[in-house]
């Protein structure tokens, strides 16, 4: 038996912990599948759905926020932590979920949105009437008196514009919100919260989710209060953001990225490891949302002393610093920066979309959405993939009058589309049908993209070459492919234009490696790959391209040294022996051969 057990040991370590390397997918659940029909997305419609995430290659898929919640932000703002939202569907219909996601082998990972509450969570009401033991579950204070006046304890801003600090006439006091005033911030200096939060995400594990996507986390914890309980003004950023409403105002020094933030994420992570532990599970995955300074990255990794935090910290290097006018030469120097500051023996993640920023079709433009998923797919680590980039989606207009995201209607209808996050979260167009497929209510709950018709998964399944068929090829091949696993990664500038980069793997054969070649310009290039990559082969075979590049079709042969590269092409690369190497290999081979008839004779 012992023997047994560590054979079966030795074979998980070779194989690795299933998330290893892995391919996440962020569906938004309102909008991703109706199946009752009410204009709005559930539990039910994903499972109905939850097939073409496996057969896109995903290892997991992560729900945007699925509790109970009054909406004000479309679930982060969440006042039950163990119920679902109904619109959404019922526990039934979650656990029927987690059934035919193990069914078929794909990972469930919930939202789990720690710094704040709705208003109307329980929590909550306690503790504006201050019932014993919510007292301090939120951060409240009673305020300043100005010239007779009462006003906020300080200058500091909320995410959504104007003060953070909400007056609550019941318990006469402020309270903090760091986002709407419909989402009190949570007091994690009173041990009574940080209970509650880690007993929440025990409930889950126990229901069968896989891990959890952390939300804001960098707002978890303010500078503790003074021995008068009072908090400091932020400095102000000056003539760059003069206006006192909006979230740039301040230099936020005092309410995000304290100390005590990437303490928490330590003990959120040893929560899920023990958990696995006592109930000999399989291992749970956490996800930190974190828009912070990249030297904060190590922290959320590990304390460098035992401390283990996230698996995957997002790398936002590529959503936050580049855009469609950045050069190749950009996003080498974002790639390298996150990469420079990796921890040793931790795995590289990049995020290029989500619910919260333009589509990446919208942000580089249509031309580069093949481009910018063979950058995803083929850099070494995770790859993170928010619903509808594999269809090179882009951002749909949503009117003045039809916003409802909160971040747009706290503006108005000059600047709204600058805050919006509607235009990114419309319905998924699954067909030519009504509602493209994702309803047949009568309105959605935000309307769908007009050109649905002519973007759909079920055409893109019927073309012979689509964005759609060009991901799924990408997302086998990192799944398939040792070199786009393991093998390292070397990154060549051809000016500012051309990132190209070799995936490799000493000692194997040029046709198990993979050259990849991205003009971020409007200009024409010659490559010489074989200069650049001299351990590489002189002949490749196109295995993925972007869907505009009719010159060449996967499969054909190329020159790697005098290759013609076009405006925004894109090209995945696989060596191909030359002749000669064709000719050492049979003969070595003939040579094995023939050695072995003659030792056995």
């Amino acid at each position: 038996m012992k023997v047994i057990i560590f054979v079966l040991l030795a074979i998980s370590a070779v194989r690795g912990v299933w998330y290893d390397n892995g391919n996440f997918y962020q569906i938004y659940p309102r909008s991703f599948m109706d199946s009752n029909n009410d204009g709005v997305g559930d539990l039910k419609g994903i499972a109905q759905k939850l097939q073409y995430v496996k057969d896109l290659g995903m290892t997991g898929t992560w729900l945007s926020p699925i509790f109970k919640s009054p909406m004000a932000d479309f679930g982060y703002d969440i006042s039950d932590y163990t119920m679902v939202q109904p619109e959404y569907g019922s526990m039934e219909d979650f656990e029927a979920l987690i059934d035919k996601a193990n069914e078929i082998d794909i990972k469930i990972i919930l939202d789990f949105v720690p710094n704040h509450t709705s208003d109307q969570h329980d929590w909550f009401l306690r503790s504006v009437k201050r019932e014993p033991g919510y007292e301090h579950y939120y951060v409240w204070h009673p305020g300043k008196v100005v010239d007779g006046k009462r006003v906020p304890p300080n200058n500091w801003v909320s995410v959504f514009r104007g003060s953070a600090w909400e007056w609550n006439e019941d318990r006469q006091e402020y309270y903090l919100h760091a986002f709407l005033k419909e989402q009190p911030d949570l007091n994690y200096r009173y041990q009574g919260v940080v209970d509650e939060m880690k007993n929440v995400l025990r409930y889950w594990m126990r229901k069968g989710v896989a891990g959890f996507r952390i939300d804001a986390v960098p707002y978890l914890f303010e500078i503790a209060p003074d021995s008068e309980g009072n908090y400091p003004d932020e400095p102000l950023t000056g003539s760059a953001c003069p206006n006192p409403e909006d979230d740039c105002y301040t230099q936020h020094i005092y309410t995000q990225n304290q100390p005590e933030t990437w303490d928490m994420v330590y003990q959120w992570r040893a929560v899920l490891d023990d958990y696995v532990k006592q109930t000999n599970s399989f291992a749970r995955i956490m996800m930190i949302e974190a828009y912070t300074p990249l030297p904060n990255i190590k922290y959320i990794f590990t304390d460098g002393h035992g401390k283990e935090g996230a698996q995957i910290p997002f790398n936002f290097e590529l959503i936050s610093n580049v855009n469609g006018k950045s050069s190749a030469k950009d996003f080498k120097e974002h790639i390298d920066a996150w990469i420079d500051r990796l921890p040793e023996g931790y795995q590289n993640n990049w995020v290029m979309g989500n619910h919260d920023n333009k589509r990446i079709a919208s942000r580089f433009g249509i031309e580069r959405a093949d481009l910018i998923n063979i950058l995803l797919q083929t850099l070494p680590g995770f790859a993170i993939t928010y619903n509808g980039e594999e269809l090179a989606l882009l951002d749909v207009y949503i009117s003045w009058e039809n916003t409802i995201d909160p971040a747009g209607c706290r503006t108005n209808s000059t600047i709204y589309q600058q805050y919006s996050r509607d235009p990114v979260r419309t319905p998924f167009p699954w067909n030519d049908q009504k509602n493209a497929g994702f309803s047949n209510a009568d309105k959605t709950w935000l309307p769908v993209s007009p050109d649905y018709k002519e973007v759909n998964v079920e055409l893109q399944e019927k073309y012979t070459y689509s964005h759609l068929k060009t991901f799924r090829k990408l997302t086998q091949m990192r799944k398939n492919e040792k070199a786009l696993q393991e093998g390292h990664l070397k990154m060549k500038l051809i000016g500012n234009d051309i990132l190209a980069y070799e995936r490799r793997i000493d000692g194997t054969k040029p046709s198990e490696n993979f050259v990849i070649i991205l003009n971020f310009s409007g200009n024409t290039h010659k490559v010489n790959i074989h200069q650049l990559f001299p351990q590489m082969s002189q002949i490749y075979k196109i295995e993925a391209q972007s869907l505009h590049i009719t010159s060449h079709k996967e499969g054909d042969q190329i020159d790697g040294r005098n290759f013609e590269v076009k405006p925004n092409d894109a090209y995945v690369l696989r060596g191909e022996a030359s002749k000669l190497y064709s000719y050492l290999i049979f003969f070595f081979t003939f040579l094995s051969a023939f050695f072995n008839i003659f030792v056995r004779s």
